[in-house]
């Protein structure tokens, strides 16, 4: 199944466009987080087993937290990720795009129990089908939405370039804009950052690749550089 973007326009009136989960990569992060759990238990059995019957009674208290409290407190202390979405690069959000809560999410983890019937998350997984934003039973009633997380890209430094300073005075939107394409241009084409470059022509007063290079100039500037 295609994963879809979720549109959340916020009171501000900005729209938000979130990428929902499909049911794959959803079920990937689940395996990853139930062998974490199995992990964590198997260890704890053969560190218990030594305490006798109240080796026993931990055991069982452990079993429990680690199958139920495990997604409730990452997903809320761990900015919605559980280690298995973590790796999937997966996030729980609102249903706006908030951060989840305590109350969200520990009604999506409890509805598991539905989302398993009748065996293999059967139920989840047809309403993760029929939900055109992924969401199982869980996520319906808790208003939640899986979402992947978006790489993050790194930070590139203006060329360095002499600083320039431009011939005219610049509004404070321009000067940014202008410190923008210096960032952004070195993952550009020579041909597009000419291109975008041209459209400042009167400011540089160069075309083609020498003003791009007066533009990166100019951001250098601005941005307080020699």
């Amino acid at each position: 199944m295609l994963d879809t973007y979720r549109e959340v326009v916020t009171p501000e009136g900005v729209a938000l466009h979130l990428p929902a989960a499909g049911p794959v990569p959803r079920a990937l992060a689940w395996g990853i987080d139930f062998a974490v759990r199995l992990g964590v238990l198997m260890i704890l059995s053969m560190v218990l087993a030594l305490l006798g019957r109240l080796g026993q009674g931990l055991y069982l208290v452990a079993l429990f937290l680690v199958f139920w409290a495990y997604p409730i407190v990452f997903e809320v202390l761990w900015r919605g990720q559980t280690p298995g979405k973590r790796v999937l690069g997966l996030r729980v959000v609102a249903g706006d795009g908030a951060p989840v809560g305590w109350l969200p999410a520990i009604v999506r983890n409890l509805l598991r129990s539905v989302d398993m019937l009748p065996f293999g998350y059967a139920a989840g997984l047809v309403a993760c089908l029929c939900d055109r934003d992924s969401r199982r039973l869980g996520d319906l009633v808790a208003d939640t939405v899986v979402v992947h997380v978006p790489a993050r890209l790194a930070h590139t430094p203006v060329p360095g370039v002499p600083a320039l300073a431009p011939g005219q005075p610049l509004r404070s939107d321009e000067q940014a804009a202008i410190v923008a394409f210096g960032e952004r241009a070195p993952r550009l084409v020579p041909a597009r950052q000419a291109e975008l470059a041209g459209l400042l022509q009167p400011l540089t007063e160069a075309a083609g690749m020498e003003g791009v290079r007066r533009l990166f100039g100019i951001a250098n500037g601005l941005l307080g550089r020699r």
